[in-house]
């Protein structure tokens, strides 16, 4: 889920501090300017207990700890991938002083290799403590319902190709100068982001495949035009002009706009919740196309280790960028043969090579058991059972 890695870090390091976690505050000033609280998204109650082993977690500062403080809690942001030994030795004093203490902007504060112990509180958090609330589970697993009755398998595509996406990564996909005109105001609402070269991104790979591409990309390696799909996504940039092509490659297309009608009203002012709804489908997938390297995806990605292996494909998009620039002038047999060969190691086989491996959210490895297969031929079922998805 979008916030998982804060809370689940927030919780870390209340255990490393020995320290009582008030329950996280969610961030309302940020591009989505979302109001919801923490008990909006998250079965607070559940959280709270199921951590109780754990980390002691309140839903509020004691009375009693606020009226003993002289000032307000003080308010401090840790540096990036801060080890354990920081929190212990930096924080920790002015907490033992201060009684309570706020840590603000908590996305990657605390370092990704951790004891093991520590690893595993993660999975726990992340994996078994967050629960979405009841009408957020509901209306998920009502869309997967659906998308069953229609086919007893899909295909989920976590396309990030909204507008303040592309704007981040500093990409440009070709629209001219409204297009460059339009990114560029949108990239003002960040202070620090450095003058970006749209070319050299995409070269790099920095840059989200856009919903052509992805839909190529799928029928290249052997999704036919049956194949049912479901789009997580907010808004896209050129609406239904950019996803037309991938519609055309995938009649079977469906978003949770089309699925719910107007089950999703009451969802609609809060990207969060309708970000909690996309996650659950997603989740629920047969097979997983993450289109962006951000915290829902690598969360996506670890929890379908870590629940039982699902598959999860990720572009190589620093190749396959080099090579849509030219797809249309070859062949089809040629093009597919190039992707399949792009894309080699990274279609969610379980014995793939572990892609995000630096990334404890993504690979989970400490929680995970890990199980030989006692023959080939064992394996060979595996991917047999695998490739029934396409």
């Amino acid at each position: 889920m979008i916030f998982s890695f804060q809370i689940t870090d927030a919780v870390v390091v209340a255990w490393i501090l020995n320290a009582t976690l008030v329950v996280p505050e969610l961030d309302h000033h940020s591009f989505w300017k979302d109001d919801s609280e923490f008990s909006d998204i998250f079965d607070t109650d559940w959280f709270i207990s199921y951590l109780s082993k754990d980390v002691t977690v309140v839903k509020r500062i004691p009375y009693e700890v606020m009226i003993s403080m002289d000032k307000l809690p003080w308010t401090m942001r840790t540096p990036r991938k801060s080890m354990p030994e920081f929190y212990i030795d930096e924080v920790l004093p002015i907490l033992m002083r201060r009684r309570a203490l706020q840590l603000t902007k908590f996305d990657y504060r605390l370092a990704n290799d951790l004891d093991e112990e520590l690893q595993k509180l993660r999975c726990r958090v992340n994996f078994h403590a967050l629960r979405f609330k009841k009408p957020i589970q509901t209306l998920g697993k009502k869309l997967v319902r659906r998308l069953r009755v229609m086919s007893s398998r899909y295909v989920a595509i976590h396309l990030r190709f909204e507008p303040d996406m592309l704007a981040f990564s500093g990409c440009y996909y070709g629209g001219g100068e409204k297009e460059r005109k339009e990114l560029a105001e949108i990239r003002k609402r960040w202070d620090t982001l450095p003058d970006l070269s749209a070319e050299d991104e995409r070269t790099r790979g920095k840059c989200p495949l856009t919903p052509h591409e992805i839909g190529l990309m799928l029928r290249a390696v052997g999704f036919g035009n049956e194949t049912y799909l479901y789009v997580a996504s907010g808004e896209i940039y050129g609406g239904e002009e950019t996803l037309r092509p991938l519609r055309e490659l995938f009649p079977n297309f469906y978003t949770k706009e089309m699925l719910a009608g107007d089950d999703l009203k009451p969802f609609l002012p809060f990207s969060s919740r309708l970000a909690a709804i996309d996650f659950i489908v997603c989740d629920e997938s047969d097979v997983f196309v993450t289109n962006n390297n951000g915290n829902m995806a690598k969360v996506l990605a670890g929890r379908r280790r870590y629940m039982g292996h699902k598959r999860t494909i990720r572009p190589n998009t620093r190749k396959l960028n080099v090579l849509f620039q030219t797809w249309n002038q070859t062949g089809w047999d040629t093009f597919s043969r190039k992707v399949k060969k792009i894309q080699r190691g990274l279609m969610g086989e379980p014995d793939d090579p572990r892609h995000g491996r630096d990334d404890f959210h993504e690979m989970p490895s400490s929680c995970i058991c890990q199980r030989v297969p006692v023959n080939r031929s064992a394996t060979m079922q595996t991917r047999n059972l695998l490739s029934q998805v396409r």
